[in-house]
């Protein structure tokens, strides 16, 4: 499973470890008279300033990707953030807060130091279920001249596998930057798995679209979302050359946030911004 309907489970993992350390810095409050500081704003607080950080970081960090199109630099959901740079603002934001309000220094490091072992244990747990959970569907598909195949027989190298339908707003829009991608990174398979549509079509939209994809596949039955617990699109699995699940994204991926994962999958550079789709023949 990638998501509990329609939210991913990175956000709800976010609003589970935010709930355990307000608990953890109410229960330091016990027996204090009223009023008591308010732990748990404190922490969102500190949490939002965090993800600011990582996310601008991030921009910093890839900016030639973004300058083809600054407005996915509002795209957060890309899944573009810089960890340490949003932990290291995060500590200076609660330590300024502390500083300033001292009744929140106990709460507040109690409250930081839960959510932090809730985030970590989470999100290392969910990884690891899904990498044994979703692998490689053995569903038998077609492409769109209609040969059958399965992923199975991309093994080899590492596989990006993009769940998409013609209708899905988000899927058109991050089109364009996963077709450049699988024109640029020769060392990755990049699969377009369209679900639950026909070819006629699928081909309609990618000839208005002047897109001349490779490795189009039509799953009629919508089998692969079904194998990989899919409740929305655009999803994409990332595969390493053995078929592992290594990651999952639920929502729109743009240029900078598949060059950043591709980085630790490709041999290749770094997509740069001018990198095109292969033209319409």
């Amino acid at each position: 499973m990638t998501s509990l309907g329609p939210l991913p489970f990175t956000i709800l993992i976010l609003l589970a470890a935010w709930g355990a350390g307000t608990v953890a810095g109410r229960w330091m409050l016990r027996g204090q008279p009223e009023p008591r500081p308010a732990v748990g704003g404190a922490l969102f607080d500190t949490a939002l300033v965090g993800l600011v950080a990582a996310r601008l970081a991030f921009i910093v960090a890839w900016w030639p990707q973004y300058a083809s199109d600054p407005w996915a630099m509002l795209r957060p959901g890309d899944g573009g953030y810089v960890p340490m740079a949003g932990v290291l603002a995060a500590l200076a934001f609660a330590g300024w807060r502390a500083w300033r309000r001292p009744e929140l220094r106990r709460p507040l490091t109690a409250g930081l130091g839960t959510a932090a072992l809730a985030y970590g244990a989470l999100a290392f747990g969910l990884q690891h279920w899904q990498s044994r959970a979703i692998g490689l569907s053995e569903a038998v598909l077609t492409t769109l001249d209609g040969r059958s195949t399965r992923l199975a027989a991309l093994t080899g190298k590492p596989i990006v596998v993009n769940l998409w339908a013609t209708w899905c707003p988000p899927c058109r829009r991050e089109m364009p930057a996963l077709a450049a991608a699988q024109a640029w990174y020769d060392d990755v398979h990049i699969v377009f798995a369209n679900q639950g549509e026909d070819p006629a079509t699928i081909q309609r939209y990618l000839d208005a679209a002047g897109l001349d994809l490779e490795l189009v596949l039509v799953d009629r039955l919508s089998r692969l979302s079904e194998d990989a617990g899919a409740r929305g699109l655009p999803t994409t699995l990332f595969f390493d050359a053995t078929g592992r699940l290594i990651d999952v994204h639920v929502g729109e991926l743009t240029r900078a946030g598949i060059a950043a994962r591709l980085a630790g999958y490709s041999q290749k550079p770094p997509m740069p911004a001018q990198a095109a789709a292969a033209p319409v023949r």
